[in-house]
């Protein structure tokens, strides 16, 4: 009896790899960019092949070569022997048929997208609960990243790319649509960390967070809010959206407490002394709400308010955007400002390079020693870099 022919194993999901017996073959971001596009394309359309020009327009673009058709051939023909040194079986790896090519039917390929595409597909006409969870979870468990993230300059690969995403919200919808029917928080729980990490700046957390409310878990749901607000900062420079903020407005309106005498919340309340140094950092809707509160108590303390804004800035006095420099002046930044006002003073990291300040009971003089303290502090021996700042009085309106 012929023993049954090993798979080539493909991943596109993330990172594009191919694997063989349990051995890399190829993966990344090669230097043989004609051999990794041809085999991306090829293996990714088996069934379908790839018609001469499309794969001439793939790999050759727009560059001007004065035989298209040879180039390819030549580009197929180094293909053909790389794969037979990688230690494939010997067979004609690509085949041309009718004016496309074709990968060969000798050796099968499994490819993660083709088992998760086939996966999506049967939970969407499933009409049995049980069975549309499973395949949805099945499906969303295969998708690791971006089909080829890697490749997304490439027009193929891109429009792939979205139609895999939206095929993956919509398993993450069913699957979501069912565990609230059937108020199953904690697998709605594990289910949104999940998909938070393989589709990030997404707002999945909304999900973590709608389970961790529904199952009574208000802290950690509050904690969950908090990293991704900072996050969402340190990463991207965002602040959150309407829909996380919403979420932590609802958070707020739900959170319920045992039973306690006032001195045991009094105390639950408050900050561990050791805690206290410089002033009072919080991620931006706490900010936003101790902003309102002081405006509203103005008009009766008569307490003069300055909001600053600080920004890292480079010897022209453009908002520094080199990623080598950033998060590390970013981190000089808010020690140095920490160090530079009261303990009843307000900091929130605004976005990547910049923070806002909320200097309680002061004047605008003593907002030009804080900016005298901070420039201080940060001094950086060789770097080009300093602190722009602009500063407003808060104006009670009500």
């Amino acid at each position: 009896m012929q023993e049954e022919q090993a798979a080539l194993n493909v991943r596109t999901f993330g990172s594009f790899e191919m694997s063989y017996k349990g051995r890399t073959l190829a993966g990344g971001r090669r230097r043989d960019t004609h051999f990794m596009n041809l085999m991306q394309v090829l293996l990714h359309n088996i069934k379908k092949g790839v018609s001469r020009d499309s794969l001439e327009d793939i790999l050759l673009g727009d560059r001007d070569v004065e035989n298209r058709h040879q180039a390819l051939h030549t580009i197929i023909y180094k293909a053909k022997r790389k794969l037979k040194s990688m230690g494939l079986p010997e067979a004609d790896y690509i085949v041309l048929k009718d004016g496309s090519y074709y990968w060969t039917s000798k050796i099968p390929v499994n490819e993660d997208a083709a088992a998760f595409e086939e996966l999506y597909i049967q939970a969407m006409e499933s009409e049995y609960e049980t069975e549309k969870l499973a395949l949805c979870f099945s499906a969303s468990n295969l998708y690791k990243g971006e089909f080829l993230a890697d490749y997304a300059g490439v027009i193929w690969a891109s429009a792939e790319a979205r139609r895999y995403r939206r095929m993956f919200r919509t398993c993450v919808e069913h699957a979501v649509s069912i565990l609230r029917r059937r108020q199953d928080w904690a697998q709605m729980e594990k289910f949104g960390r999940y998909v938070v990490e393989v589709d990030p700046f997404s707002d999945w957390e909304c999900l973590a967070m709608e389970a961790l409310m529904e199952n009574m878990q208000y802290e950690e749901a509050a904690k969950l809010y908090a990293d991704t607000v900072e996050y969402y900062m340190k990463e991207q420079g965002i602040s959150p959206s309407a829909k996380l903020m919403d979420m932590m407005e609802k958070l707020g309106k739900q959170m319920k407490h045992s039973w306690q005498v006032l001195d045991q919340i009094q105390k639950k309340l408050g900050e561990d002394p050791e805690n206290i140094q410089g002033g009072y950092q919080c991620a931006y809707p706490i900010f936003q709400g101790i902003y309102q509160i002081l405006c509203r108590m103005m008009e009766r303390s008569g307490q003069s308010i300055y909001l600053m804004l600080c920004t890292l800035v480079d010897s022209k006095g453009r908002p520094v955007k080199d990623e080598t420099h950033l998060e590390e002046m970013s981190g000089r930044l808010s020690d140095a400002i920490k160090r530079s006002v009261r303990h009843g003073d307000i900091i929130n990291q605004y976005g990547r390079g910049q923070f806002l300040l909320l200097l309680v009971n002061t004047t605008r003089e003593n907002c030009e020693v804080v900016e005298k303290r901070i420039d201080e502090k940060i001094q950086v021996a060789g770097r080009h870099i300093g602190v722009e700042y602009h500063v407003n009085s808060v104006i009670c309106e009500t």
